[in-house]
């Protein structure tokens, strides 16, 4: 990625199929956009989210990496659909969905990535707030209001860029926080203690496989609908083992430490671990030294941004998926003022984060889960490149709506919200979730497996199998049309 010729101010690439002269770059380039948008030290507050499960250490450890390390790996196959498509994602979706089919996870997928970028966004105000005031500085409304002006104008100005100036920023995200994040951690191992941390508890199999969920859906089930938006850049020849390799190495890579050191710091202290519920990032500055704070609002900062571009400029792209017929840039922009609106009130009327946070995670994740089995599984029975100029005609080899896949996700989706619960009751609207687990047998929603959100994984395997079995032979169809 790094051999472009020119750097364009204005991306101006929509939906478009990229031309072959403008497709450059090696898989290896794929690292710095996937590093640099989860190198942010909310990983090290994932670690207080997984032991709120009631796990110990060595169960917190092997759950987070494995939970990391596969969420990220179906990012990497669905990054190859780019390759051999040259579209976005949600777009090489077509395929399995339809022309027309394809606007609702497209518009899933859009709901997805605003929430995401919300998140982030409000994190980073909240971040610099949390810094302000334990260096004396004023942390009121105005220092929270300007934070956000700030923040805002990166994110929806990297977004409205587009790709060539992403990866450029991306790099040097990359960079800074790297280097930032590795002083942070050194700064903070005398605040662990050991004996705590292998004092925790052991929790049941429904506990662990909460936290596994929880995971999944943070980390790398979050950025499957995008995954394919940075390698349709690259050339059609380059490896397709490269393409999975170094998507779900930059992504993987410091989640799976950072949530590792945070597991150590929050197993270490139940102060910091319940202070992380609040402010997730904040909540982090008070095992650091006065001097590396504002370095730490820095990495704190640049982090969260790097994750938020990622998502403003897919989250654009979903949006002119699912038919808003309007300019990419317009689109990032559209998105922008509506994460400044999310952000708001998590900042200013939210009484904490996680409750939400987790809310919005879970909920979201049952239907984004579903249908990245049914992507999953189509990329994985294709053998040929994609029909580029059929991708957008209804008449042509992808058809108008495809039932079948539409199917799998309402089902998957159906079976999925009747197994998970809303963990904090926040929002209250959420609490008629979790109607099947006394008709399973699995206790209700006070019983053992409430919490284990076993409906993300039935949504991901229902939309896996259901396509392995029910679409081989419409993909052999499509690809000898």
């Amino acid at each position: 990625m790094s051999t472009a010729p020119e750097v364009r101010a204005v991306e101006r690439q929509g939906l478009d199929v990229i031309a072959e002269s403008d497709r450059k770059g090696r898989p290896s380039g794929l690292f710095w956009p996937w590093f640099a948008a989860n190198i942010s030290v909310l990983g090290l507050s994932y670690g207080s989210f997984v032991l709120g499960f009631g796990i110990s250490f060595w169960q917190a450890t092997i759950v987070s990496v494995s939970g990391v390390a596969f969420s990220f790996l179906l990012c990497g196959i669905v990054a190859t659909a780019g390759k051999r498509g040259s579209a976005p994602t949600m777009v090489l979706s077509r395929a399995a969905f339809g022309v027309r089919g394809n606007r609702l996870p497209s518009f899933l997928s859009w709901i997805l990535t605003v929430g995401w970028e919300t998140s982030l966004a409000a994190l980073a105000v909240l971040a610099t707030s949390t810094v302000f005031r334990e260096v004396g500085w004023d942390d009121g409304v105005v220092t929270k209001l300007v934070a956000l002006v700030v923040v805002a104008a990166l994110v929806i100005g990297a977004g409205v860029a587009g790709f060539d100036v992403i990866m450029r920023l991306q790099t040097w995200i990359t960079v800074v926080t790297g280097v930032l994040t590795v002083v942070y951690v050194v700064l903070a191992v005398p605040s662990i203690d050991l004996g705590a941390v292998a004092a925790l508890p052991s929790g049941s199999a429904q506990n662990v496989v909460g936290a596994l969920v929880l995971v999944m859906t943070g980390f790398g089930l979050g950025w499957v609908n995008a995954a394919a938006d940075y390698s349709r850049y690259l050339p059609r020849s380059s490896s397709t083992g490269g393409v999975v390799w170094w998507t779900t190495f930059g992504g993987a890579l410091a989640p799976a430490i950072l949530v590792v050191v945070g597991i150590l710091l929050a197993g270490s202290s139940k102060d910091l671990s319940d202070a992380i519920g609040a402010d997730p990032i904040g909540a982090l500055t008070t095992v650091l030294p006065v001097w590396f704070l504002i370095p730490f609002a820095l990495v704190a900062v640049l982090g969260l941004v790097g994750g938020a571009v990622l998502d403003i400029y897919s989250s654009g792209l979903a949006l002119l998926s699912a038919g808003i017929r309007i300019p990419r840039p317009v689109a990032a922009g559209v998105d922008g003022v509506v994460m400044i609106a999310g952000a708001v009130y998590v900042v200013f009327f939210a009484k904490d984060f996680i409750s939400p946070f987790q809310a919005f995670l879970v909920t979201l994740g049952v239907p984004i889960a579903a249908w990245c089995g049914v992507f999953v599984a189509d990329v994985l029975l294709r053998r040929r490149e994609y029909a580029e100029d059929e991708l957008d005609d209804r008449r042509g080899r992808y058809g108008d709506v495809r039932w079948g896949a539409i199917a799998l996700v309402v089902v998957g989706t159906g079976l999925g919200w009747g197994l998970v619960t809303n963990t904090y009751g926040v929002p209250s609207w959420l609490g008629w979730q979790g109607y099947l687990l006394e008709p399973f047998g699995l206790g209700g929603r006070d019983g053992a497996w409430a919490y284990a959100n076993l409906g993300v994984l039935v949504a991901l395997v229902v939309g896996f199998l259901g396509t392995l079995v029910s679409s081989r032979a419409a993909v052999r169809r499509q690809e000898l049309a």
